[in-house]
Protein backbone atom coordinates (compact mmCIF):
# COMPACT_ATOMS: atom_id res chain seq x y z
CA UNK A 1 0.00 0.00 0.00
CA UNK A 2 1.46 3.10 -0.81
CA UNK A 3 1.96 6.25 1.73
CA UNK A 4 -0.88 8.23 -0.22
CA UNK A 5 -3.24 5.30 0.84
CA UNK A 6 -2.54 5.06 4.19
CA UNK A 7 -2.67 8.95 4.66
CA UNK A 8 -6.26 8.38 3.32
CA UNK A 9 -7.25 5.77 5.19
CA UNK A 10 -5.64 7.66 7.98
CA UNK A 11 -7.48 11.09 7.66
CA UNK A 12 -10.92 8.96 7.23
CA UNK A 13 -10.40 7.09 10.66
CA UNK A 14 -9.70 10.66 12.08
CA UNK A 15 -12.53 12.16 10.54
CA UNK A 16 -14.96 9.37 11.62
CA UNK A 17 -13.68 9.11 14.94
CA UNK A 18 -14.18 12.71 15.50
CA UNK A 19 -17.97 12.88 13.63
CA UNK A 20 -18.76 10.32 15.96
CA UNK A 21 -17.52 11.71 19.40
CA UNK A 22 -18.75 15.53 17.79
CA UNK A 23 -21.70 13.94 17.22
CA UNK A 24 -22.61 12.41 20.97
CA UNK A 25 -22.50 8.83 18.89
CA UNK A 26 -20.09 7.69 22.11
CA UNK A 27 -21.39 4.15 21.77
CA UNK A 28 -19.65 4.03 18.20
CA UNK A 29 -16.26 4.93 19.90
CA UNK A 30 -15.26 2.21 21.07
CA UNK A 31 -15.43 0.25 17.97
CA UNK A 32 -12.65 2.58 16.42
CA UNK A 33 -9.90 -0.02 18.94
CA UNK A 34 -8.93 -3.38 19.02
CA UNK A 35 -10.59 -5.16 21.53
CA UNK A 36 -6.95 -5.28 23.39
CA UNK A 37 -5.63 -1.90 23.04
CA UNK A 38 -4.53 1.49 24.77
CA UNK A 39 -6.44 4.79 25.09
CA UNK A 40 -4.65 7.07 27.21
CA UNK A 41 -5.03 11.19 27.89
CA UNK A 42 -1.58 12.90 29.01
CA UNK A 43 0.10 15.95 28.99
CA UNK A 44 3.16 15.99 27.06
CA UNK A 45 5.09 16.73 29.95
CA UNK A 46 4.30 13.79 31.01
CA UNK A 47 4.60 11.88 27.72
CA UNK A 48 8.22 13.55 27.80
CA UNK A 49 9.09 12.05 30.63
CA UNK A 50 7.59 8.60 29.79
CA UNK A 51 4.81 8.57 32.74
CA UNK A 52 2.36 5.52 33.02
CA UNK A 53 -0.75 7.03 34.12
CA UNK A 54 -2.89 9.32 32.88
CA UNK A 55 -6.12 11.14 33.24
CA UNK A 56 -7.76 9.01 31.46
CA UNK A 57 -6.58 5.54 30.92
CA UNK A 58 -8.30 2.42 29.31
CA UNK A 59 -6.53 -0.99 28.34
CA UNK A 60 -8.94 -2.83 25.80
CA UNK A 61 -12.48 -1.95 24.21
CA UNK A 62 -13.97 -3.25 27.32
CA UNK A 63 -13.14 -0.66 29.24
CA UNK A 64 -13.97 1.97 26.61
CA UNK A 65 -17.52 0.64 26.80
CA UNK A 66 -17.55 0.97 30.69
CA UNK A 67 -16.76 4.55 29.95
CA UNK A 68 -19.29 5.29 27.59
CA UNK A 69 -21.52 3.29 30.08
CA UNK A 70 -20.63 5.46 33.21
CA UNK A 71 -21.21 8.67 31.04
CA UNK A 72 -24.70 7.40 29.54
CA UNK A 73 -25.75 6.15 32.93
CA UNK A 74 -23.55 7.13 36.35
CA UNK A 75 -22.09 10.18 35.63
CA UNK A 76 -23.57 13.95 36.47
CA UNK A 77 -21.67 16.33 34.05
CA UNK A 78 -22.67 19.52 32.42
CA UNK A 79 -24.22 19.19 29.07
CA UNK A 80 -21.46 19.96 26.55
CA UNK A 81 -20.59 19.12 23.14
CA UNK A 82 -17.12 19.34 21.19
CA UNK A 83 -16.22 20.05 17.81
CA UNK A 84 -12.87 18.46 16.54
CA UNK A 85 -10.64 19.86 14.04
CA UNK A 86 -8.07 17.65 12.78
CA UNK A 87 -4.84 17.81 11.29
CA UNK A 88 -3.62 15.63 8.42
CA UNK A 89 -1.63 12.43 9.79
CA UNK A 90 2.10 12.69 9.48
CA UNK A 91 3.45 8.74 9.01
CA UNK A 92 5.64 7.53 11.74
CA UNK A 93 8.99 5.61 11.27
CA UNK A 94 7.74 2.82 11.72
CA UNK A 95 4.54 0.55 10.86
CA UNK A 96 1.34 1.65 11.75
CA UNK A 97 2.08 4.67 13.29
CA UNK A 98 1.21 8.06 12.75
CA UNK A 99 0.69 11.48 14.98
CA UNK A 100 -1.94 14.03 13.92
CA UNK A 101 -2.44 16.94 15.79
CA UNK A 102 -5.85 18.41 16.92
CA UNK A 103 -7.47 20.84 18.47
CA UNK A 104 -11.10 20.86 20.43
CA UNK A 105 -13.83 23.38 20.95
CA UNK A 106 -16.05 22.83 23.60
CA UNK A 107 -19.39 24.34 23.59
CA UNK A 108 -21.51 24.25 26.62
CA UNK A 109 -25.38 24.28 27.30
CA UNK A 110 -25.27 28.18 27.91
CA UNK A 111 -23.55 28.22 24.20
CA UNK A 112 -20.08 29.64 25.41
CA UNK A 113 -17.28 28.27 23.92
CA UNK A 114 -13.72 27.69 24.46
CA UNK A 115 -11.06 26.39 23.13
CA UNK A 116 -10.96 22.86 25.35
CA UNK A 117 -7.83 20.96 24.33
CA UNK A 118 -4.97 20.87 21.50
CA UNK A 119 -2.25 18.29 21.30
CA UNK A 120 -1.26 15.65 19.14
CA UNK A 121 -2.49 11.48 18.72
CA UNK A 122 0.40 9.40 18.48
CA UNK A 123 -1.24 6.38 16.87
CA UNK A 124 -0.49 2.64 16.45
CA UNK A 125 -3.20 1.37 13.71
CA UNK A 126 -3.56 -2.13 12.68
CA UNK A 127 -6.72 -3.78 10.04
CA UNK A 128 -9.28 -5.04 11.47
CA UNK A 129 -11.25 -8.04 10.57
CA UNK A 130 -13.39 -5.65 7.86
CA UNK A 131 -9.91 -4.35 6.13
CA UNK A 132 -10.51 -0.90 8.06
CA UNK A 133 -8.45 0.98 10.19
CA UNK A 134 -8.59 0.41 14.03
CA UNK A 135 -6.49 2.72 17.02
CA UNK A 136 -4.48 -0.68 18.87
CA UNK A 137 -2.88 2.51 20.69
CA UNK A 138 -4.24 6.39 20.68
CA UNK A 139 -2.20 8.59 22.90
CA UNK A 140 -4.02 11.55 23.28
CA UNK A 141 -0.74 14.25 24.17
CA UNK A 142 -2.71 17.53 25.16
CA UNK A 143 -0.32 20.55 25.20
CA UNK A 144 -1.66 22.05 28.48
CA UNK A 145 -0.60 20.09 31.59
CA UNK A 146 -3.75 21.63 33.13
CA UNK A 147 -7.31 19.63 32.77
CA UNK A 148 -10.76 20.71 33.24
CA UNK A 149 -12.30 18.94 35.89
CA UNK A 150 -15.13 18.18 33.05
CA UNK A 151 -12.93 15.65 31.02
CA UNK A 152 -15.55 13.53 30.57
CA UNK A 153 -16.31 13.32 26.80
CA UNK A 154 -13.58 11.20 25.14
CA UNK A 155 -10.82 13.28 23.03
Amino acid sequence: MSDADTLFRLSGLNAAYAAAIDADRLEAWPNFFTEQCLYKVTSADNHAKGYAAGIIFADSQAMLRDRVSSLRVANIYERQRYRHIVGMPVLGSEPGTSETSFVIVRTMRDGKMELFAAGVYLDKTVTGPDGGLRFAERLVVCDSGRFDTLVAIPL
